[in-house]
């Protein structure tokens, strides 16, 4: 049986505070609908792709910050989507900032199956930012303050996509940076990752220049490293442009197992690019190189899990042995 299905990122540019849900689903049907006619069988939505970056905004009072969050999928302004990939038989996934019924808030992200079924879900767990309002920075980032972070852990699920399976996980936004994340998802034998993110362009902490060019250097070397050493597929899907007078930086990728870019947005508004995916083309990786069970060392790993800060190693002085 075949084994290669198209995958599509479907980058959206701003989205602006003023507007509503209605706008955001709009924009994403027609770019499902194209990703559609360019032969996608999955499209991948960026993170929080509802609403503006809220989290660049303070709110004290959290209470006030509940029309940024779904309280349940699919709702009256979000049915649209879920009913174009029935019509169209796609499966997606969206990004979205979720309240549960007993009152938490996560950063979420979900891959639909055509059915409108959730084949599966995860809350994000690398959460970056800050949680009380910071007068020394430019723009806020509050998502420890109107998330926490993940419970569900990395999971992986085997799901149809398109003709075909794939072991499929889900990350967003930061937790490409963290190799551990990917890890887990690979020693799971995930195929392909589908993740969402809402990157500035500039770093704003205040804490040393990082220039412009590398912040998009930074994320894609995040996702093809992830890619190469978990021999898995990519569909890593930006918002981008100005939005809210802040400047997202897009760069949306598809990235195969070798960690090769096998296509890349080029715009700061919604586009959708595509990929044919092989995921027979996991194997190699998989088999040789990285062959978990045959080449990983697990009982030298123990600091990865103990620990959490890092610590300075010990000073070695001349006639100390080692």
């Amino acid at each position: 049986m075949s084994r290669k299905t198209v995958l599509a990122a479907a980058q959206l540019g701003p989205i602006q505070r003023a507007e509503g849900r209605d706008v955001a689903v709009g924009r994403m049907v027609r770019l499902m609908e194209k990703a559609h006619r360019m032969g996608a069988e999955v499209v991948v939505f960026p993170e929080l792709a509802l609403t503006t970056f809220f989290p660049r905004w303070y709110e004290e009072d959290l209470n006030k910050a509940d029309h940024w969050y779904e309280h349940a999928l699919p709702s009256n302004e979000t049915a649209p989507l879920f009913e174009a990939a029935r019509k169209l038989g796609i499966g997606f996934h969206l990004g979205y900032a979720e309240k549960t019924p007993d009152g938490r808030r996560f950063n979420t992200a979900i891959y639909v199956h055509p059915s409108g079924e959730v084949a599966l879900k995860y809350r994000k767990v690398h959460l970056p930012g800050h949680k009380e309002y910071d007068p020394v920075r430019k723009v806020q980032h509050l998502e420890k303050r109107y998330f926490e972070p993940g419970d569900l852990g990395f999971p992986v699920v085997r799901a149809p996509v398109g003709e075909t399976e794939a072991n499929i996980g889900l990350l967003i936004c930061n937790d490409r940076r963290w190799p551990e994340a990917w890890r887990v998802l690979g020693l799971q034998q995930v195929e392909l990752v589908m993740l969402g993110y809402n990157t500035p362009s500039l770093n704003m902490e205040n804490r040393g220049f990082e220039a412009h060019h590398l912040r998009v250097e930074h994320s894609h070397l995040s996702v093809r490293a992830g890619c190469y050493q978990n021999a898995c597929y990519a569909v890593a899907t930006a918002k981008a442009g100005t939005e809210d007078g802040h400047e997202l930086f897009g760069h949306s990728i598809i990235v195969n197992p070798q960690g090769e870019l096998l296509a890349q947005a080029t715009s700061w508004d919604d586009e959708v690019i595509v990929a044919e995916a092989d995921f027979t083309r996991c194997e190699l990786g998989r088999t040789t190189i990285f062959d978990f069970a045959r080449h990983r060392r697990p009982e030298h790993y123990g600091r990865i899990t103990e620990q959490v800060g890092s610590e300075a190693p010990p000073l070695w002085k001349p006639g100390q042995s080692s």
